[in-house]
């Protein structure tokens, strides 16, 4: 007796009970269930956003590059530069004194700066994208944003939130248990361009501003309004090197002479560059410091700026929570293209407490069917059989917990598919042993016979299904995910228990009691 204890306790099926209950203390005692699985907008609720990209706004952005990028090749070369420029859509126009001088800058840049599309138009040198330029264009800038308002949650604390892009143009962000979106949505919606530009005159009105242009604004010039309660507006350069993109780092501080919050920041090497040569260039002048096309602040170029190579701050007014929030959106980066609220939906959390009761639901009734199903069939076998899918369905919920994976009501779904199929393999093995049986085997060999005659058909089917489960996580988004996570944990499960652990329980009984008859 005590040598068939032992002999019990260090059986495979033991091994795989502890495995299992390993598994329940996890799930149940450690870290239980409700806080290590993530849910769904489905099953938890929450808010969906619909933000639609302005792809436009990202295409002139790159058109103001090469326009900077044809300026520095004409300086370079010591060539007529254009008296005006402007940027619209996908046009850039570039006015030079004669055609002369038009045809000359085409004829250096266009080898130089390859894939636009040129034209003269009298003194007028125009340049613009393909199509297949802007739709590539337009797919970066979503890309970036999306990449932009993932940071930008991340700091916030709404962590792992599911962004997808939608259509051509749209982005939807997922956030479960999130009901309160006054903060989300400005964070999402603010641009955060940070932008350094001269200021050329400064008035308490814009239309004494344009009284002293002749009421025309050059297309190169723009009226920009001051911080609120500030009642001045700068006339400034509609286009600068100096913006955002050069910023390094940035943090909230407290200013050493007022002691006000103050957003410091820190430029790259390429940007300090520049802000020293704009500096030097220009002392005595008045420096604006653009946020989303407001001015911040416009402080005086000194002397002592000169000095400065990579480091700014700047100040408005701003409260300890508004400088770290500004420090944050800065620091994540600006929107390539700026976004605007197409669509804000709400689902309530009763609807997802719901959804997970119908789900449980239909995978408790479904391994009831298939209990009744298996031991009418398959008899005491049957049994061997469920036991196995109650393990598979533990594994599921271990794989999904461990991974940090999001479950969905498609996901329960695939938990439910899993189930059938799961199913599927031990019927492949009892039917192959009951034909091993009818010829004439032993059980213990009827059994070895079945499980090895079924494997190459199980593992065919089942890779097959796993392939199809990554090429779904890889293309799809959202619940599609969901779906293919379960679908891919419930393979490996399938394999692990219908291979394995249904095997290590005929082993148990055949070397732990004598059988003659197998009831299957």
């Amino acid at each position: 007796m005590k040598f068939s204890l032992q002999r019990m306790v260090l059986s495979e099926f033991f091994a795989w009970l502890v495995v299992a209950a390993i598994g329940v203390y996890f799930l149940a005692i450690h870290t239980p269930l409700s806080k290590s699985l993530r849910l769904g907008m489905d099953l938890k609720g929450g808010t969906y956003l619909t933000l639609v990209v302005e792809v436009e706004k990202a295409v002139e952005a790159e058109l103001v590059q090469k326009m900077q990028a044809i300026e520095a090749t004409l300086k370079k070369n010591h060539r007529t530069m254009p008296t005006s420029k402007a940027v619209e859509k996908n046009l850039l126009k570039l006015v030079f004194p004669n055609i002369n001088a038009a045809n000359d800058c085409l004829a250096l840049v266009k080898d130089e700066l390859k894939g636009l599309e040129y034209s003269v138009t009298q003194s007028e040198l125009h340049v613009s994208f393909s199509k297949k330029d802007v739709e590539r264009i337009g797919a970066e800038a979503r890309a970036r944003n999306i990449e932009v308002l993932q940071l930008r949650l991340d700091k916030i604390g709404v962590s792992e939130t599911p962004i997808s892009a939608q259509g051509e143009h749209n982005i939807v962000v997922e956030m479960p248990d999130v009901f309160d979106t006054a903060q989300v949505k400005a964070m999402l919606g603010t641009v955060a361009q940070l932008e350094l530009k001269l200021v050329e005159k400064v008035a308490v009105s814009q239309e004494d501003l344009l009284y002293d242009l002749d009421d025309v604004l050059p297309a190169d010039k723009q009226i920009l309004p001051g911080k609120a309660g500030e009642k001045l507006f700068y006339l400034v350069d509609k286009y600068t090197e100096l913006t955002g993109r050069y910023i390094a780092n940035a943090w909230a501080a407290f200013s050493p002479e007022s002691g006000e919050p103050v957003v410091e920041f820190k430029l790259t090497p390429e940007g300090g560059e520049k802000f020293q040569a704009l500096v030097k260039q220009n002392v005595g002048k008045h420096l604006a410091i653009v946020l989303d096309g407001v001015v911040i602040s416009a402080p005086r170029i000194t002397q002592q700026a000169t000095n400065i190579t990579s480091q700014g701050s700047i100040s408005g007014s701003f409260t300890p929570e508004g400088a770290n929030e500004l420090a944050l959106m800065l620091k994540s980066g600006a929107f390539v293209a700026p976004v605007s609220f197409a669509e804000e939906r709400q689902v309530g959390p009763l609807l997802g407490a719901e959804s997970i009761r119908q789900g449980l639901l239909s995978c408790v009734v479904s391994l009831g069917l298939l209990f009744l199903f298996s031991v009418i069939w398959y008899k005491w076998s049957g049994v061997a059989a469920v036991m196995a899918l109650v393990l598979n369905l533990l594994f599921i919920l271990l794989g999904m917990s461990w991974l940090g994976a999001t479950l969905t009501l498609p996901g329960i779904g695939g938990m439910v598919l899993t189930i059938g199929m799961a199913i599927d393999a031990s019927i492949l093995i009892f039917e192959r042993v009951k034909e091993l049986i009818a010829e004439g085997q032993a059980p213990a060999n009827a059994v070895r016979g079945g499980f090895k005659g079924a494997m190459a058909v199980i593992l065919d089917a089942n890779i097959t299904h796993f392939l199809v489960g990554v090429v779904l996580y890889q293309f799809g988004t959202g619940p599609i995910k969901g779906f293919a996570v379960t679908i891919i944990l419930g393979i490996v499960a399938t394999l692990l228990t219908g291979l394995f652990f249904l095997r290590s329980i005929f082993n148990f009984v055949f070397n732990n009691f004598r059988v003659h008859k197998l009831s299957i």
